[in-house]
């Protein structure tokens, strides 16, 4: 009977507890950055990427990725660090189950990782399939910043 009690009462504690964190979560703030950068800088470090796996070389996350940033156009694309107002690293997450596509956007003067975006790629065993779904994935990590870029900024201090 405690037990049935105690669960009850941990159910009902869930219940309480999950409007207040969900809330939470949403009201946190987006770096100003984000929403205030007007250039980028995109590096290559082709961090996790198996030329097996996909066609078109070592360097093929990076510039598909770029032509990807470039065709959007909300940023202007520069070639050096220094210059810009956001880095933006892509790169592949591999584990022995699922692999991603990793977009970390830093703060170029700290190197400071101001957000994360993880979008999953599914792997199969045609070639055609797996290189389509790259694209696709590639895609999607434009459309998540998109997405993000669109929220409001954290108000400044």
């Amino acid at each position: 009977m405690l037990k049935v009690r105690l669960a009850i009462a941990s159910l009902g504690f869930a219940m309480i507890l999950s409007p207040v964190a969900a809330l939470f979560a949403q009201s946190a703030p987006l770096p100003s950055q984000i929403v205030a950068a007007r250039k980028v800088f995109i590096s290559n470090t082709g961090s996790g990427f198996d030329s097996n796996s996909w066609s078109g070389g070592p360097d093929r996350i990076y510039n598909e990725f770029y032509a990807a940033m470039k065709s959007w156009g909300r940023y202007e694309l520069v070639s050096a660090p220094s210059d810009a107002d956001l880095v933006l690293d892509v790169n592949v997450i591999r584990d022995s189950v699922v692999w991603q596509f990793k977009l970390e956007i830093l703060d170029p003067k700290t190197r400071i990782v101001l957000w994360t975006q993880y979008e999953p790629i599914k792997i199969t065993v045609s070639q055609k399939t797996r290189d389509k779904n790259f694209d696709d994935t590639i895609n999607k990590l434009v459309e998540d910043l998109k997405a993000l870029t669109a929220q409001p900024a954290a108000p400044a201090s």
